[in-house]
């Protein structure tokens, strides 16, 4: 009989070898080579090694292959990735569209069977390693690793010069196993983070959900707003986004989780053409919600595109447009079942 690695909603489950295996809480290490090792219980892990960007469908078969080799060997699984993003690092004036951020994505990690994840602080110092001095500075000596799952393209150390297959070579020098997983493919096409970033930015929130395997999601805390949303009759919630997020400006049907509750909704990402103020918000009106938000952080899921952002000739166009608006999101968000990310518990 064996067991399985449980997949997100609608995507395949991964065979898993049956060990007894208590289950634990979720835990998040923070490692930097510039203090003291106290990786305590994720010390010895088999890893899945990688920046993890979105947590998509590839990224999880690199997960599970993870989950795989510590179940075999009774060891914890734990994911190993980076913050702040590499790219951020060496390039911290360009604007970057993070799918997830470091807190996103341990909930991600969360919601598999993952017992929990090292977060390296990547920094000059870790940039500077060489691919070798990276192995036994950081997977040896500091982790004492039982073993490593990573991605066909993984690249590490000083100028990426690392690469999967001189991991694997060094694993087999130092005493512990690599597991290179290929790439995942979607109707032919390599599933990636470029790609569910294209994906958003064309305002296609279906196609990065098949991607993604989940609905993408932001989570952000409500801010005040000029209001004008409840002269209009729709009361909004508003949260300011990372100014690198690429998300198409627009309308969307949402599906939004604060404090345990989960609402269906309409928002609006951009700037409101109409009452154009500079500020770029994502506005949310909830459907059959009454009460006050302002301080409270939402998990918004971004379901179904609406329609661009327009100029009406006047207020009242705007309500009635609105109201349609309302209609086409609530049939999206019944099509769509109950869809919302896995979000697990980071302890």
């Amino acid at each position: 009989m064996t067991g399985t690695v449980p997949a997100f909603p609608n995507q395949p489950r991964m065979p898993l070898t049956p060990v007894d295996h208590p289950p634990r809480r979720f835990i998040a290490i923070h490692e930097a080579l510039d203090a003291p090792p106290h990786a305590g219980e994720l010390r010895g892990a088999f890893l899945a090694i990688g920046n993890f960007e979105g947590v998509h469908r590839g990224h999880r078969a690199v997960i599970a292959a993870a989950v795989n080799g510590a179940r075999a060997r009774r060891r914890p699984a734990a994911a190993l990735t980076f913050e702040p993003h590499p790219r951020a690092f060496f390039k911290p004036d360009e604007p970057l569209f993070r799918l997830t951020d470091e807190a996103a994505k341990l909930r991600l990690f969360a919601a598999t069977e993952l017992d929990g994840a090292i977060v390296m602080k990547f920094d000059a110092a870790l940039a500077a390693l060489e691919p070798s001095q990276f192995i036994k500075q950081v997977l040896v000596d500091r982790l004492a690793i039982a073993g490593a799952a990573v991605g066909f393209d993984f690249h590490f150390g000083r100028g990426r010069s690392g690469t999967a297959a001189y991991l694997k070579e060094e694993g087999e020098l130092r005493g512990f196993d690599v597991d290179i997983v290929p790439a995942l493919l979607d109707d032919g096409r390599r599933i990636s983070s470029g790609a569910v970033r294209a994906a958003l930015a064309a305002g296609r929130a279906d196609e990065a959900a098949d991607l993604l395997g989940y609905p993408w999601f932001v989570a952000g805390k409500v801010v005040h707003g000029d209001r004008r949303g409840r002269e209009l009759g729709f009361p909004t919630a508003n949260l300011r986004l990372d100014p690198g997020c690429g998300l198409r400006h627009g309308v969307y049907a949402v599906r939004v989780q604060v404090e345990g509750r989960r609402f269906d909704g309409v928002a609006n990402f951009g700037r409101r053409p109409m009452f154009d103020t500079g500020v770029v918000l994502l506005e949310v009106f909830l459907f059959d919600f009454a009460g006050d938000l302002y301080g409270r952080t939402l998990d918004v899921a971004v379901i179904a595109w609406i329609r661009p952002e327009f100029t009406f000739d006047t207020v009242d166009d705007l309500i009635r447009r609105m109201e349609e608006d309302c209609r086409i999101a609530q049939m999206a968000l019944k099509r769509a079942g109950d869809a919302f990310p896995p979000l697990g518990a980071v302890g």
